[in-house]
């Protein structure tokens, strides 16, 4: 377990440090496409940048993920080696999602 402070002191370098890599204005929550979300998640375990892909219509969110997998050799080789496509992550609710993250390493 951390004390307080250093757990105040790991948020403070995960959002630091993907200030300093990804210095462009994120959109948190309204990617004006339906369906898509960017989700920033840390906690004590781990750090991650996520990409989830939850459209409410099974084909139109298989055509987005089949549009993102498209580009996948692209992102990976030219933009973010690290990053994970998993076509079936289940959230703490059992719904299951396409998510497209990029995890940050925790030091312990």
């Amino acid at each position: 377990m951390f004390s307080k402070e250093e757990s105040a002191q790991l948020r403070k370098e995960f959002w630091t440090s993907f200030g300093k890599s990804f210095p462009r204005k994120w959109l948190l929550y309204n990617t004006k496409i339906k369906g898509v979300a960017f989700k920033f998640q840390a906690d004590r375990k781990k750090a991650s940048v996520c990409l989830d892909l939850e459209h409410p219509d099974p084909v139109a969110n298989e055509l987005l993920y089949d549009q993102l997998i498209a580009l996948q050799k692209i992102v990976v080789s030219e933009y973010l080696p690290e990053v994970i496509y998993d076509d079936i992550f289940e959230l703490d609710n059992r719904k299951i999602i396409h998510r497209i993250y990029v995890p940050y390493p925790l030091k312990f």
